[in-house]
């Protein structure tokens, strides 16, 4: 039986007079990569930011594996990897490392994920002499350590060079063969469209599309995921402006 992790229902965020979401709802299955895709201020950060009980809505509601994101519970069984988050500059990777796994009851092994992540030749590297990619394994691997059971990627492979973003996809469906379930958040669509099993296009704080990739390339009659976009955001705002 297919089991829904995450449950967004009809999410609502403002700031002041601006709607960053307009009754927004989605689900993520066991399992699944799924995607959040749109260009920057589709309200992808906000989505994130509520899921992870960074920000409060102003009205909905989210569920993780069945409980209320403000749960203390699911601090042991969600990973989070910001698009923004920093370590101190003098802070090596193994200390990092080894203070997340502190956090948690039952970390997962600090050296291990190193290896797996290819990190194990800088874990007496300072976070400041990373380079890009090398910090955004680090990210991966913090989201990782308290062995949770759903991960929320935030723009991942953002400021990497085209190996690098490579590497990183491989990432991705790493942790997936682990059983973990992956909510990725990226404005690329060719990333969007190679990753996920489903994804929900976002435009203006509300979703104009949900669907498998290929799905929502046939629903456009287009060849590939950024112009089936296109064209489903324009008939979507066509159709908000007859409304």
């Amino acid at each position: 039986m297919t089991v829904n992790i995450i449950e967004v229902k009809n999410l609502t965020k403002r700031y002041g007079a601006r709607i960053a979401l307009h009754d927004v709802s989605f689900d993520v299955k066991r399992g699944e990569i799924f995607g959040i895709l749109g260009p920057n201020g589709a309200g992808k950060s906000t989505t994130v930011e509520c899921l992870a009980g960074l920000r409060e809505p102003d009205s909905g509601t989210m569920t993780v594996l069945g409980y209320p994101v403000a749960d203390r519970r699911l601090r042991e069984v969600v990973g989070v990897q910001l698009q923004d988050a920093q370590l101190p500059d003098k802070m090596r990777v193994a200390e990092a490392l080894d203070l997340f796994a502190s956090f948690y009851p039952r970390p997962a092994n600090p050296s291990d994920l190193m290896a797996e992540l290819d990190l194990s030749d800088h874990a007496a590297q300072s976070f400041a002499k990373l380079s890009g990619g090398q910090r955004q394994r680090l990210s991966i691997a913090l989201a990782l350590i308290g062995n949770p059971t759903v991960v929320i990627l935030d723009e991942l492979t953002t400021g990497l060079d085209p190996i690098g973003r490579r590497e990183a996809w491989g990432l991705v469906q790493q942790i997936r063969d682990r059983g973990v379930t992956v909510l990725l958040i990226t404005h690329f669509m060719d990333e969007a469209e190679r990753l996920c099993d489903r994804v929900a296009l976002l435009n203006h704080g509300r979703v104009v599309a949900l669907d498998t990739p290929a799905g929502l390339i046939r629903r456009a009659a287009q060849t590939n995921l950024e112009d089936a976009y296109v064209a489903l955001t324009a008939s979507a705002s066509a159709f908000a402006v007859k409304e």
